[in-house]
């Protein structure tokens, strides 16, 4: 006869201690194949050269070309723009290319893209052979390493594995800060570099430093194994379709092209008969109003920084808090909450990061009392190198950034774990590809209104009210975590592994 065990015999079970079972969420990568640390490191240098590029833009049309700013936002968000719709299009693409020849592809067309940047002294030309490509070739980039992450690891690894990717992201982000200011403080705002006995300006030394970064992905992409796809019973290896031979050069390079095109055609067009796409959809479009922020600080906040705070100012390492703080939050939230669904942490988080906002919309007066406290002038002197009297933005700019950071590693990762958990097979990259429709949206934002924002209210010369432009991206970004909460039974689609 057996007796039931009393709840002292119950407790005095051994149980896995915290710490240990904390470290386990992290060893299920053990055994994972080099192709997913590959990407990981792929990952790190490609948004280092996008974002090196990213920061320099509006500066380089106003400062090379003379763009006012409206046109320059105009213009990049235009730019900005094409590559979400690329990267749309190309989502389908990739899962009939492979990911490897789709990588290569990418990498070739941002170094083509990038050497013109750096050298044409021409408008057009700069624009039309430099600009634009390079939207096509970072829209090649984008899908391929979400769907990477998901190919290369199993259901176990899915969620840590999305998580240190969004991680390592945020290392390219911070290296990109960093080369950016240094590249500024050393050639001045409006300086000049000798290259090979030609004289480029200070942000085209930037497109430079990023195509030295594109240049070294190649070597990266050669230790890919072809057709590799990892699966909860083990690792398999698909043979890659054999490229078809018609007899010409221009057969041989067009044919599987254009079957290619073909079938991502189909295969993309298909997404919209399926039921959960327009609940995705729906997810997606409230996510843009969160990206928002991003695309300020990517856009308007080099200007918006350099006006306030002046020529030189460090404005990169100001936003690299951002990344230092994600790179370490991201894996340990993503482990501590991989129990919860991805949609209710990305309304957590939602809700942090458009609350961060509001601090730049706040009086700066309120903020003199801080500039003198021992935290803020170990920051100043320590991390960014100032001396003297400290302007309340670099403290406003900091606790902004420090609250936007907490919600992003909330959210950010589960947006693209949200798409990818939800994917058909055999659709990961299209599925991956639609989870950057908030940025597409988000670019159309500040097409619309942004440009205008900073013209009014930090124009270069005059009297500026800086506030009352944050105060407007503050107020549109709180639409995201509100109709996320009101529309939830509406928009959300069970996850993959969720019970909730």
């Amino acid at each position: 006869m057996t007796t039931a065990a009393s709840p002292a015999a119950l407790s005095a079970e051994p149980k896995t201690p915290w710490l240990t079972g904390f470290v386990n969420k992290f060893t299920v990568l053990e055994g994972a194949p080099r192709e997913l640390f590959i990407v990981f490191l792929v990952k790190l240098l490609t948004f280092a050269a996008y974002q090196v590029t990213n920061l320099g833009l509006v500066l380089w049309l106003s400062s090379d070309f003379g763009f006012s700013d409206q046109k320059a936002l105009g213009l990049v968000a235009a730019w900005s723009l094409s590559m979400t719709v690329f990267t749309l299009m190309v989502g389908s693409l990739t899962d009939v290319l492979g990911l490897r020849r789709t990588f290569f592809l990418g990498a070739w067309v941002c170094i083509f893209a990038r050497t013109v940047m750096v050298f044409a002294n021409v408008k057009w030309l700069a624009l039309a052979f430099g600009l634009l490509p390079l939207a096509l070739g970072e829209a090649l980039g984008t899908p391929v390493l979400i769907a990477a992450v998901r190919c290369y690891s199993n259901t176990r690894q899915r969620s840590i594995s999305f998580s240190i990717a969004y991680a390592v992201m945020n290392g390219g982000s911070l290296l990109a800060a960093w080369l950016f200011d240094a590249v500024r403080q050393h050639w001045g705002e409006h300086g000049f570099s000798d290259v090979l006995g030609v004289k480029i300006s200070t942000y085209r030394t930037l497109f430079l430093v990023s195509l030295l970064i594109e240049f070294s992905l190649l070597p990266l992409l050669y230790l890919l194994r072809p057709g590799l796809e990892v699966t909860d019973q083990g690792v398999k290896i698909t043979p890659a379709a054999a490229w078809r031979r018609c007899g010409t050069l221009w057969n041989s390079l067009w044919s599987p092209v254009r079957d290619s095109l073909a079938q991502a055609v189909r295969l993309f067009a298909s997404l919209f008969r399926q039921e959960g796409f327009h609940r995705l959809l729906g997810f997606l479009i409230l996510i843009a109003f969160l990206k928002l922020i991003f695309m300020q600080m990517y856009y308007v906040y080099p200007k918006f920084g350099i006006r306030e705070l002046g020529d030189g100012a460090p404005v990169g390492r100001l936003w690299a808090i951002n990344a230092m703080l994600v790179i370490v939050l991201v894996p340990f939230v993503g482990a501590l909450t991989q129990r919860f669904s991805a949609y209710t942490m990305v309304i957590v988080g939602g809700v942090v990061s458009a609350a961060s906002v509001f601090i730049m919309a706040l009086p700066t007066g309120w903020f003199v009392p801080l500039s003198t406290t021992l935290p803020v002038r170990w920051l100043a002197q320590w991390y960014l190198g100032l001396t003297g009297s400290l302007h309340p933005y670099y403290v406003m700019i900091a606790l902004f950034v420090v609250l936007l950071s907490v919600g992003e590693a909330f959210y950010s990762p589960r947006v693209y774990e949200y798409a990818a958990a939800i994917a058909p097979k055999g659709q990961e990259a299209s599925y991956g590809a639609l989870s950057y429709v908030p940025f597409l949206l988000a670019k159309l934002l500040v097409g619309a209104f942004s440009g205008t924002l900073l013209a009014k209210y930090c124009p270069e010369h005059g009297e500026r009210h800086s506030g009352m432009m944050w105060l407007f991206v503050a107020l549109t970004a709180t639409v995201a975590p509100t109709g996320l909460l009101l529309l939830r039974r509406q928009i959300r689609v069970h996850e993959a592994g969720r019970q909730d």
